[in-house]
């Protein structure tokens, strides 16, 4: 099983338990029969809902961009990371923008291809712009879901 995989099982674990937790106190909430406690219960129950909810899409998305990356590297595509690092292991921030133009060049050439989304992404990512590489991800997967489809 891989590494990554075993600690996101591990933090939903904790997740669920805290969860678990927050349902019941909803629950004692609205056994309480009274109506300031029956809306306390419901609006607490909304909680885990909306909690389940997100860490599904996480894990779909986390396969999804593990299927991408498999897809690459069957076919000898995967991006390489040879940036050049501080000793530390940091990416040279001056390198990662530099060399960031061509992935948004491809993007802009071809809208509707996920692999060139997905290098777009890991190159927002080593940019440091996380918020645009998981944008740029969550649109590389939609656009590989739609191709698998055809």
């Amino acid at each position: 099983m891989r590494r990554g995989l075993v600690g996101a099982l591990l933090v939903t674990a904790l997740l669920a338990l805290y969860v678990w937790q927050i349902a019941r106190a909803g629950v004692a909430l609205i056994a309480t029969g009274e109506w300031v406690g029956v809306a306390l219960g419901l609006a607490v129950l909304v909680l885990p809902l909306v909690v389940i909810g997100l860490i599904a899409a996480e894990f779909v998305l986390a396969a999804r961009v593990q299927r991408m990356a498999d897809t690459l590297a069957a076919a000898g595509a995967l991006p390489v990371d040879d940036l050049p690092r501080s000793p530390g292991g940091r990416i040279d921030r001056s390198a990662a923008d530099a060399a960031f133009g061509p992935y948004r060049e491809a993007v802009e050439a071809r809208p509707d291809d996920w692999d060139a989304w997905y290098r777009l992404a890991f190159a927002y990512d080593a940019s440091g712009d996380r918020k645009r590489a998981r944008s740029a991800l969550r649109r590389a997967a939609g656009l590989f879901r739609s191709s698998r489809r055809s």
